[in-house]
């Protein structure tokens, strides 16, 4: 069995930041919920852990649908307000919200992000795209935007 650091790269981590790549394999996934839960249990945030978990989760499932290359997963929580979240590929196309029939397995995760996140969107990078969602922080009021 593959352990969690075995399958993908930890870029940075320190109190507040936290960056990873994963190959393009179906095992991303998994490896990012558990690296993106353990370490907002460590950040002691754990009251948007699930809806953040969820939200990477079918970020990183679309980047595994569409693209080839490297997904990189990035959280930013600097003692404000919000956990910025950041999910990257190198496929430059963004991303589109369709709507999906009652009986679709699938095409509901952007309507997920947009729905659960207090802001979302997409830019262009270099090589690929990002797609970025703000989620408020318990104990922060709704406008104690920096």
């Amino acid at each position: 069995m593959v352990g969690v650091n075995d399958s993908a790269g930890t870029l940075a981590s320190t109190p507040g930041f936290a960056e990873w790549s994963f190959p393009a394999e179906p095992g991303a996934v998994r490896t990012a919920r558990t690296l993106v839960r353990d370490t907002l249990h460590d950040w002691g945030m754990d009251g948007v852990t699930d809806v953040t978990v969820l939200l990477v989760s079918e970020l990183v499932t679309n980047s595994l649908r569409y693209a080839s290359g490297p997904i990189g997963v990035r959280m930013y929580s600097h003692a404000g307000p919000t956990l910025l979240v950041e999910v990257s590929d190198p496929l430059p196309d963004p991303p589109r919200e369709r709507a999906a029939d009652p009986d679709d397995e699938g095409g509901r995760g952007l309507q997920l992000v947009a729905c659960a996140s207090r802001r979302w969107g997409t830019r262009r990078g270099r090589t690929g795209k990002t797609v970025w969602f703000e989620l408020g922080l318990p104990g922060h009021p709704p406008g104690d935007d920096p």
